[in-house]
């Protein structure tokens, strides 16, 4: 059941939510495939992370409900080489309680918003675990992204081979 979007509050993140962030991710980590890392960072890198994207000026932001963190989004520059710098990829992550609530969709739409006020002209997902991904999969789509690659068996995770979607949109 998704929450009425006036029940999540989307604001900029700060260094005080990183212990969230941190425990957020861990769960994606260590038992989902959306992530590829297999040892969860701790708070410290997750902070250096931090510190990174808001250093380009990137918008890093979290999703409240009752005053707690559950959920957190970012983009990053897609690659490092100057021709890319108007390309972002995102990243969103969702409490493993929180799914399906809508907090994802508040999360990218207001990711996509900061991203439209320039420079940028595109913006990717690459969906870890492929189309098995329906959740990222599915959130992506409803927010018009396509699907325009399809990287088969690229990585290993508990156990299997995973694809790897990549998916675009215009911003």
């Amino acid at each position: 059941m998704s929450l009425p979007q006036a029940d999540v509050i989307v604001r900029a993140a700060t260094a005080a939510d990183i212990d969230a962030i941190t425990r957020i991710y861990a769960w994606h980590v260590l038992h989902g495939c959306g992530s590829f890392e297999e040892t969860p960072p701790d708070a410290a890198e997750m902070a250096a992370r931090y510190q990174k994207v808001s250093s380009l000026d990137l918008p890093w932001l979290v999703a409240e409900l009752e005053g707690k963190v559950v959920g957190y989004c970012y983009a990053t520059q897609y690659r490092p080489r100057p021709a890319y710098r108007f390309t972002v990829e995102d990243s969103v992550y969702i409490d493993a309680e929180m799914g399906g609530r809508g907090i994802g969709s508040a999360l990218l739409e207001a990711l996509i918003n900061r991203c439209q006020q320039g420079p940028f002209r595109q913006m990717l997902a690459i969906i870890g675990n492929g189309e098995r991904n329906a959740g990222s999969l599915n959130l992506h789509k409803k927010m018009g992204f396509e699907i325009v690659g399809n990287f088969r068996a690229v990585g290993f995770k508990h156990g299997e081979w995973r694809d790897t979607l990549l998916m675009q949109r215009a911003l």
